[in-house]
């Protein structure tokens, strides 16, 4: 009966401590960290813009893809958060009502570490398509299109920081006091609202 017993506490203190390192492991999973959602506004690029609407839609997936893969990898780092609130915003201006960028807004802002998903392109492959695509953009009159060009140019740099084609063209702009302020992009003015009003504003 002793022997009975003592396997029967052997097994209670088994299920304990295995429940006690689920909660922790839910705990740190739901771990909240510090997002601050972007302010879009009714975004900076109209149909002006020199790119179809379905190609808009597969940059600001594409990229949406890359931040969330990357805050997940850094379990919600603060340099991955800020970078991924700039390029979410990015995502959100191509595209308002993206699914994936929309969705992972909400997320990060609810403190979700997003889900690693295999993307149409690796990191450096983007950072390419960025370039290449950025500096078209940039051979272009229309202010929209300049802005944008200059916007993937650095993405392209930051994506992909061994790429000597990406970086030196970012540092062009950066040398020619052409580089983005992401404030243009992540927090909009909205004349008219008070800070309550503002869209993405939490309730």
């Amino acid at each position: 009966m002793l022997e009975s017993m003592m396997r029967m506490w052997q097994v209670v203190i088994g299920l304990f401590f295995c429940g006690l390192g689920c909660c922790l492991a839910a705990e740190g999973d739901g771990a909240k960290f510090a997002y601050k959602a972007p302010v879009i506004g009714p975004g900076l690029f109209s149909d002006e813009l020199g790119m179809m609407d379905k190609e808009r839609e597969e940059y600001a997936l594409n990229i949406a893809n890359y931040v969330g893969n990357r805050i997940a990898e850094s379990k919600g780092s603060a340099e991955s958060l800020t970078q991924g609130r700039r390029l979410i915003a990015l995502s959100l201006h191509l595209s308002p009502r993206n699914r994936k960028a929309v969705v992972m807004n909400y997320q990060l802002e609810k403190g979700i570490l997003p889900q690693i998903v295999d993307g149409d392109y690796s990191a450096e492959v983007l950072a390419r398509l960025l370039l290449t695509r950025g500096q078209l953009l940039l051979k272009q009159a229309n202010e929209q299109d300049q802005l944008l060009g200059r916007c993937f140019v650095e993405v392209a740099a930051e994506m992909d920081p061994r790429n000597e084609d990406s970086v030196y063209a970012s540092e062009l702009l950066r040398l020619d006091n052409k580089k983005i302020s992401w404030q243009l992009l992540t927090d909009v003015k909205i004349e008219g609202l008070t800070e309550e009003e503002k869209p993405n504003k939490k309730p």
